[in-house]
């Protein structure tokens, strides 16, 4: 294997930092990074979101007691210092040579300046520039310089994933039969199932127009009458297609613990989500719902939460639309249904602060709000976790919410692989499609893609016509 050499950029590390090891290859490569990095994550380590606890951890690692050494193997170029540095996690042991560069030859740009002294020191020392800003492997590309991008993890065509599966079966035939179809017996429990009743008459097999949905779980075909299970179920707000129905269905049943679910917006995902929580706390199966989702999007800085005005709380609203549409949505159909339920509801709905009736149902159905970068050290213990739009957190960041998830406890992973605002990652590498693939080939995974969307006329206008 031939030897490469790779100048890591900022977007690796906070990308995720086991990208290290993954690139050192236990030693088959060789690893570099400038000075413009250290500041830049010195800058981002602050921060608490996904990207501080990125930076930081960056930084826990190479804070060793190996001392760091004065590399002489590389030709230096006149006014630079080497040094040798260790990324230490067990049980990696990875070295690194940093380069610090005291002047360089670009300077005096308004913007991008330090991604073209990062490109600068790629091209002088002849390194192959990784990252995966694609603006920055653009503009090095186009001067010369050798640039990659790192795409761990990454799905293709993620549309094509489907958890359905299609079967005939004549009504003389008892479903459990189907746990002998060859076709049956190598599907993953909880792939989703659709049973085309069949008939016959002396000459003829023709479909009778009855349907059978239901799950494969432990090798056998379990039936879901999903309309006998909302009627017993009566959530406030009933699900009025078959996969809105499908997914109520998963995440209320005794054995689901973990789901992941995308839809675009409109699809009804975050609703039927909160419905299913309500059912299992009102059934005391959990103690209360948790509703997360990653506060970083896109670069744009005045977006991260500490640069929102107001307390902690208040800024964390700005992010929360979602789940208070969905509980305001609730609101209004319930105070629809009676006068009782108009004075226990009563007051201002607001879908950015909790006052009033919105405050009243929050606390009523122990729903707790919590920003992921306040999930780290702890154990969440029998609740049911909504960690929401999943395609803005890395694999990394979903690793590490799904390994808080302690006894009793159920999570659903909720997002719209399509719908990127992080700066790294894109709609075939995220956590929702990490997640989607998952799903397909682990049983302990539940998923569901849901692509049928219920809109306004006006919405239905310009989805369909831009």
């Amino acid at each position: 294997m031939v030897k490469k050499s790779y100048l890591l950029d900022t977007s690796i590390i906070l990308d995720d930092i086991q990208n290290i090891p993954h690139l050192y290859q236990n030693g088959h490569n060789r690893l570099f990074i400038s000075d413009v990095v250290i500041e830049e994550l010195d800058k981002k380590k602050e921060l608490q979101n996904e990207t501080g606890y990125f930076a930081r951890e960056f930084f826990r690692s190479i804070n060793s007691d190996d001392p760091i050494k004065s590399h002489h193997k590389i030709h230096k170029i006149e006014g630079d210092f080497l040094k040798e540095i260790i990324f230490s996690k067990p049980p990696y042991h990875i070295p690194i040579i940093l380069i610090y560069r005291q002047n360089y030859k670009t300077i005096g740009l308004d913007h991008s300046l330090n991604d073209t002294k990062i490109a600068e020191i790629a091209k002088d020392y002849h390194l192959t520039l990784l990252s995966n800003d694609i603006s920055l492997k653009i503009r090095s590309l186009a001067r010369g310089i050798k640039a990659q991008s790192l795409f761990r993890d990454r799905v293709e065509n993620p549309n094509d994933i489907d958890f359905w599966h299609h079967f005939d079966l004549h009504k003389n035939s008892d479903l459990s039969s189907l746990k002998n179809d060859k076709q049956f017996m190598k599907l993953k429990d909880w792939s989703l199932i659709e049973i085309d009743e069949q008939d016959n008459t002396d000459s003829a097999l023709y479909f009778t127009g009855k349907k059978h949905f239901g799950i494969k779980l432990d090798g056998n075909f379990e039936e879901l009458k999903l309309d006998e299970i909302l009627e017993a179920c009566d959530p406030y707000i009933k699900p009025i297609n078959l996969e809105q129905k499908m997914l109520y269905a998963m995440l209320i049943h005794p054995k689901n613990r973990v789901s992941i679910a995308t839809g675009s917006t409109g699809s009804g995902k975050t609703l039927i989500a909160l419905q299913a929580g309500i059912y299992l706390v009102k059934k005391g199966i959990v103690d209360g719902i948790i509703y997360m989702r990653n506060t970083v999007t896109a670069s744009d800085k005045e977006s991260e939460l500490g640069f929102r005005k107001g307390d902690e709380a208040q800024k964390l609203n700005y992010f929360m639309y979602p789940l208070y549409s969905a509980i305001n949505f609730t609101i209004d159909r319930l105070q629809e249904q009676s006068l009782a339920k108009r004075i226990e509801y009563h007051g201002d709905v607001n879908t950015i602060q909790k006052k009033d009736a919105t405050e009243y149902f929050l606390q009523k159905h122990n729903i707790e709000i919590i920003d992921i970068a306040h999930a780290r050290g702890i154990t969440i213990g029998k609740k049911f976790v909504i960690f929401d739009e999943v395609q803005n957190a890395s694999n990394a960041t979903v690793k590490l919410i799904g390994t808080r998830i302690g006894e009793g406890s159920r999570i659903l992973f909720l997002g719209d692989w399509a719908q990127i605002d992080h700066p790294y990652l894109s709609k075939f590498r995220n956590g929702a499609v990490s997640l989607l693939q998952k799903a397909l080939q682990d049983n302990i995974l539940a998923g569901i893609q849901l692509r049928q969307t219920i809109r306004s006329d006006i919405a239905a206008y310009f989805g369909e016509s831009f």
